[in-house]
């Protein structure tokens, strides 16, 4: 399944790239499930990002492994991949994208997720989306000029 979510943001796209961070990456955190940082080695290839999610009866480790990255006159981008993930998941694969429009930058976001059994693959899909359009004004309140 695919999900993707653009939100523009006033500052260019070497500083939003600069605010690509650890505290950047807790503000982004939802409600639910509440989420503890375990590591953040940041966005650039071969860093890692491991979470654990509190369902408040059980816990779920999440650790994502950035696989590419890469900086263009127009564009920054990193893939986070996952290599350990929650038991809903089977397949994890985000595109993070920040992209120049000359007088600000768009945030891309372009996941890509599989779940173990087809049917609980859209079943998730309200709440994939719900968890990143949480972001939406978290990056405009932050990217402002």
């Amino acid at each position: 399944m695919k999900i993707h979510l653009e939100t523009p943001v006033e500052q260019g796209y070497l500083d939003v790239k600069a605010g690509f961070n650890e505290s950047l990456f807790k503000k982004l955190s939802p409600p639910f499930p509440p989420v503890k940082l375990l590591r953040f080695d940041g966005s650039e290839k071969g860093d890692l990002v491991t979470l654990e999610l509190n369902f408040i009866l059980f816990k779920q480790k999440w650790t994502s492994e950035i696989i590419e990255d890469k900086t263009t006159d127009l564009e920054f981008f990193f893939i986070d991949q996952g290599v350990e993930l929650p038991f809903f998941l089977k397949k994890w694969r985000h595109k993070h994208r920040v992209i120049s429009t000359g007088i600000g930058s768009i945030i891309r976001d372009e996941i890509e997720y599989e779940a173990p059994f087809g049917l609980l693959t859209y079943l998730l899909y309200p709440a994939m989306w719900l968890q990143f359009a949480f972001r939406k004004p978290i990056y405009r309140w932050i990217f402002k000029r």
